[in-house]
């Protein structure tokens, strides 16, 4: 037997070779720092299987994750210093990435997910404000799976040399297991191998974004407006962020003179922005969505307006430059006249001002208008001082409403006649306003991220004629064809193929979320329905 493997085993000399405890400490090192990579990944692919008695599902995850793992410890071991590294780099992006989310959102990461992600990159720096304790917590257990992986390689690197002799030195071993490391990345996918482990799966997912499909054209509008409508301007105000419970507390009592119909709690289609939004615009058939609807395709708001002779407009308080929440191009060409709007705090009411001008010109218009809002931080959306330092979340967010609405819907009204108008004001999502809690785009949401207001200025005899103040909930997709009868299409047809209109209570709940498209042709889509309010 070789002199100094029988040496090492029985615990000889240590400056010549390699203890046991050190491989067992070695291997110990590196199963912490994969643990702690894929610490969501493993919990909900193999644990929360496991504990719902789906055994194969659990035992081919586990061993989906053991693969990838062994080719990392070989790396790990293997690699020269600077491919190391290298590795270390790739690894640390896409964990960094994971781990991130999964601590704000408390959800894992996939590709329809990560589509989403890169549509809200602009709120990345008020994310980061927010939630700068998740965000110091996921970057500190990439560290500590770095400083681990690292140790692992310190202790096992030279045992594995002499055990070896340093057979897998060499430019053609890092060759060959830089190619072995990146395998389960080509392979899984196409063999219906699942997860991607944390380490590697947002190149994938950036990959398949960057090749997917061009997004399809809209389609035409089929139908015909039967009618003349006396609605010259139909103006939807989406507002972001606020919530039913606050608009009702704070906004409600300052408009209590303003005549208008209020619908009450009305149910969002999403409790993220984009999804909301693209619901919204695009239009749902609530009684027939599924997971292959593509709202790419659907005629849009924009189409219906159109051919009903009104001038479309887009009206964006959030952003600066090119269009957010999933506007694409083919639907970006339907709008007549896009712009942006930024006058800082006070954006919502240099938005109400332009409005009201607009409403007193003339011509046939529809126009959609995403308001500034109070999407997090809150105390961005006050003046600094309104609010003594250290003020509970739910002081912010009251302020920041009571801010971002003051002398709005005065200044929007201001001096029009309102018989040839209909505004329906409501917001994209609610917020669940709790200390240290995710406020809305959670990974399992609740009732109150869904919760939104849903009113309507309209002529006086539509109050008087109609049974707009019926009981039941509303929705938000029901904006879609209430508007669709408004611009002279048969109230029938905008009910079949959509929803009930404000008439009536919602024919159905809907809601998206993140993945509210497909990411190529073919796709799904993340989608749910029901008889009930959506969220837990």
């Amino acid at each position: 037997m070789n002199n100094g493997l029988s040496d090492s085993l029985s615990g000889g000399d240590s400056s010549a070779k390699w203890p046991v405890v050190r491989i067992l400490a070695g291997f110990l090192l590196f199963c912490g720092a994969y643990a702690v990579i894929n610490q969501v990944l493993l919990t909900h692919s193999v644990l929360y299987r496991a504990a719902a008695y789906d055994y194969v599902n659990a035992s081919w995850a586990l061993l989906s994750f053991a693969a990838q793992a062994l080719l990392l410890f070989a790396a790990t071991i293997l690699l020269p210093r600077k491919w190391f590294l290298v590795c270390i780099a790739f690894v640390g992006i896409s964990a960094s990435i994971n781990s991130i989310y999964s601590q704000i959102v408390g959800d894992t990461l996939d590709l329809q997910k990560s589509g989403w992600l890169l549509t809200e990159t602009r709120q990345a720096g008020a994310a980061a404000g927010e939630f700068a304790a998740p965000l110091g917590l996921a970057l500190g257990k990439l560290l500590i799976s770095i400083i681990l992986m690292i140790g692992a390689r310190r202790a096992l690197r030279d045992p594995v040399r002499q055990l070896t002799a340093n057979r897998f030195a060499g430019g053609k071993t890092a060759a060959a297991l830089i190619a072995l490391l990146i395998a389960p990345s080509l392979l899984w996918p196409p063999l219906g191998l699942y997860p991607l482990a944390a380490e590697r799966n947002i190149y994938n997912f950036a990959a398949a974004i960057a090749t997917a499909d061009p997004p399809p054209a809209r389609s035409e509008v089929s139908a015909v407006p039967g009618q003349d409508t006396e609605i010259d301007k139909i103006i939807w105000l989406i507002d972001e962020s606020v919530s039913h419970d606050g608009f009702n507390r704070i906004i409600a009592p300052e408009i209590a003179g303003i005549r208008h119909i209020d619908f009450g709690e009305a149910a969002s289609m999403g409790h993220c922005s984009t999804p909301s939004n693209v619901a919204l615009r695009s239009g749902v058939n609530v009684r027939h969505v599924n997971a292959t609807t593509d709202l790419r395709r659907t005629a849009s708001i924009w189409g219906y307006a159109a051919k009903a002779g009104y001038v479309t407009k887009m009206i964006d308080g959030q952003v600066t430059g090119p269009p957010q929440n999933l506007l694409l191009a083919p639907e970006r060409a339907l709008i007549d006249s896009y712009r942006n709007v930024d006058n800082g705090q006070k954006t919502d009411l240099a938005i109400a001002r332009t409005l009201n001008l607009e409403m007193k010109s003339k011509g046939k218009q529809f126009t959609y208008a995403l308001l500034r809002g109070v999407h997090f931080q809150y105390r961005d959306h006050y003046p600094k001082g309104a609010l003594p330092d250290g003020s509970s979340t739910q002081a912010q967010y009251d302020k920041a409403i009571s801010y971002s609405k003051a002398g709005f819907f005065d200044a929007l009204l201001d001096g029009i006649d309102r018989s040839r108008v209909a505004i329906f004001y409501t917001s994209d999502h609610g917020q669940n306003i709790q200390d240290g809690i995710t406020p809305h785009c959670s990974g399992d949401p609740v009732r109150a991220e869904f919760s939104v207001p849903l009113i309507a200025f309209l002529p006086d005899r539509m109050h008087n004629d109609h049974g707009f103040a019926g009981p039941g909930y509303r929705s938000l997709s029901q904006l879609f064809p209430t508007s669709l009868a408004l611009m002279g299409y048969e109230a029938a047809y905008a009910t079949e193929s959509y929803d009930n209109i404000l008439t009536m209570p919602t024919a159905r709940f809907v809601w998206f979320g993140r993945g509210v498209v497909p990411v190529k042709d073919g796709g799904t889509i993340d989608v749910r329905s029901g008889e009930h309010f959506p969220g837990r």
